[in-house]
């Protein structure tokens, strides 16, 4: 009976995608980057909250960075209160398809 649960367990493990898993899709982004243009797609957009400060432009940003700060601020590690609550909404894949459309946009978009 306990090799019949472990073997249950492992095989319920196996089926369950960890975020290193997801492979993002830049065409379903879209839909999920309205929250994000209104401060990164603006060109020297400055922030007035919590305090004023230069918001970057993430066009051409390497995908893994994006994916890491999204996460980063998803679980509390990095503290901007609107990032981290646009953050929390996002599902795995959400973030790895807008970390996909960002990281094929070009540099010169990112100032």
């Amino acid at each position: 009976m306990k090799k019949l649960l472990a073997v249950l367990a492992l095989g319920a493990c196996a089926g369950v995608a960890s975020a290193a898993d997801v492979v993002g899709n830049p065409k379903a982004a879209p839909a999920k980057i309205e929250m994000c243009i209104g401060c990164h797609g603006i060109p020297g957009y400055k922030s007035a909250f919590p305090e004023v400060y230069q918001v970057p432009m993430i066009g051409g940003q390497s995908a893994k960075y994006i994916e890491a700060a999204l996460h980063a601020y998803k679980k509390g590690d990095r503290k901007h209160p609107s990032m981290r609550g646009i953050a929390a909404s996002l599902s795995d894949q959400d973030i790895a398809d807008v970390a996909a459309y960002y990281s094929q946009q070009t540099a010169q978009n990112r100032k």
